[in-house]
């Protein structure tokens, strides 16, 4: 093996195979109601019945999660089928170097999401401690809820899903309380929650919110979307399974059911809780009538949330990335790491109202890598992968410098335009993205770099589990010239 090609090949991202993927249909449903709890989703469901009853905003937001959803099951193909993350699938569509400039904007971002998600999460834990002990230092609390985070994804794709699977039906319980309370706070102030409208609209205007909603819950996870295959790789899935549904089975019902279900209820809670008080923070709408263990269990709540939403949707995703950047001497733990450091060090608690715009922006601009993975394994490819290459810098996904002029042109095309279109990010980015990189690969850049599974699409030679295989990727070696691992560690 050439000695260059070592940076290519961190054991923490080589394929994972059949018997090492942890993750069953009902972990990753689990992982998927601890995510869906955001305090996004309960500002969706505040906004959406200032202008609209709660039973439109609750259809809208249905509808939302549904779709997204589904593009999520799509995307999420690709690790399931070839058993490889985002980063590294990314060198096909922009190339063995190209793959760090969309995959470095995902990285950062989620790092951001997770300090903003732990400084919420510390706020809670802090409220907790200054009710049942006196104790008061927020930073304290930050610093021990990073740290704690962190050790629990560094631990491992299993440890996530042993959370996950204590978080969520916690959490389920502790929202079903708070929806049924804030239900009779509504009802003491005579207002039914399910006819209220603060600013009744109607025609164009009614549609025009309508779609808002929906948008906002699409939007919100287009970022997981783009690098849902570093969290896939790990679901079980059948060999030799043709049937897609089938296949993907896991995927589905996490994200077709468990997402849409869970966020549908959360955004209801937001609804209910401005209904009820003005407020669509429930925490802040419950302050005034809960207090003692009933509050400390809210927030409580509030902690769990945040704590499972960050491990599964920002630090696997960003370390995958930071490794992927840094190569075999960045494993995934240093990857946990360094998410930690940029979530700690962007100093969410001082600068939400500056970065909130920036992730807004970014969810857009990452619409639009999710439109040319779509486009490049779906449409081009036919799920057909020469994933060996994957791993070579001499191969055929080195392109023009280790670039794919393809995917970059593309990618600026969506992304540009979603930032112009901000209301329609990602329906603009998806669709302008996935047709321009459409075009461009297979009438201009693929004759020019030619790629063996479009020269002869063979399923057995470029097909995963579908037919049975294993990627297997000879590892990089240590100073003594013995391999280090073949297997990922995580």
């Amino acid at each position: 093996m050439k000695k260059h090609d070592d940076y290519l090949k961190s054991p923490d991202l080589l394929p994972i195979p059949h018997n090492e993927r942890k993750i069953g249909t009902l972990g990753f449903s689990m992982i998927w109601v601890g995510m869906a709890v955001v305090l996004a989703a309960f500002a969706i469901g505040g906004v959406g019945v200032q202008s609209m009853p709660l039973p439109w905003v609750l259809l809208a937001s249905f509808v939302g999660c549904l779709v997204i959803g589904f593009l999520i099951t799509l995307i999420a193909d690709i690790g399931i089928e070839h058993g490889v993350s985002f980063p590294i699938y990314l060198r096909a569509p922009f190339g063995i170097l190209g793959t760090h400039l969309p995959s470095l904007l995902r990285g950062v971002t989620a790092s951001i999401w997770f300090g903003i998600n732990s400084y919420f999460g510390a706020a809670a834990i802090n409220g907790i401690l200054n009710i049942w002990t006196g104790f008061d230092n927020w930073f304290i609390c930050f610093l021990i809820f990073v740290a704690a985070q962190v050790i629990n994804t560094s631990i491992g794709i299993k440890a996530v899903e042993k959370f996950a699977d204590l978080a969520a039906p916690t959490i389920i319980l502790i929202s079903i309380w708070m929806y049924y309370t804030l239900s009779d706070q509504a009802i003491a102030a005579n207002k039914n929650v399910w006819t209220w409208i603060e600013n009744p609209i109607s025609g164009v205007a009614l549609f025009t919110a309508f779609l808002t909603v929906v948008f906002g819950n699409m939007g919100y996870w287009s970022t997981l979307c783009a690098d849902i295959s570093s969290l896939s790789r790990f679901i079980k899935a059948p060999k030799h399974e043709r049937n897609w549904f089938k296949r993907n089975k896991g995927a589905l019902v996490g994200s077709m059911i468990a997402l849409p279900l869970t966020q549908t209820f959360v955004v209801a809670i937001g609804g209910v809780a401005y209904i009820a008080v003005g407020n669509y923070d429930p925490i802040a709408a419950l302050q005034e009538s809960a207090g003692g263990l009933i509050l400390g269990v809210l927030l409580l709540m509030i902690v769990l949330a945040q704590w499972s939403t960050n491990t599964a949707a920002n630090i696997i995703p960003a370390a995958t990335v930071f490794s992927n950047i840094g190569g075999p001497r960045v494993p995934f733990y240093v990857g946990v790491i360094i998410t930690g450091i940029i979530g700690t060090v962007s100093q969410p608690w001082t600068l939400f109202d500056t970065l909130m715009p920036f992730l807004l922006i970014t969810g857009g601009v990452l619409a639009a890598v999710v439109g040319i993975l779509f486009s490049d394994y779906y449409l081009i490819r036919k799920r057909r992968v020469n994933v060996g290459q994957l791993y070579e810098s001499d191969g055929q996904f080195r392109y023009h410098y280790g670039v794919n002029w393809a995917g970059l042109i593309s990618w600026a095309i969506g992304g540009v335009t979603a930032l112009i279109f901000t209301n329609l990010s990602f329906v603009v980015g998806f669709v302008l993205s996935a047709a321009s990189y459409f075009i461009l690969a297979k009438y201009w850049w693929f004759r020019i770099y030619k790629q063996a599974e479009l020269e002869e699409p063979s399923d057995e030679k470029y097909l995963g589990i579908t037919v049975g295989r294993d990627w297997i990727i000879e590892s990089v070696t240590n100073e003594s010239g013995h391999p280090e691992t073949d297997k990922i560690s995580i």
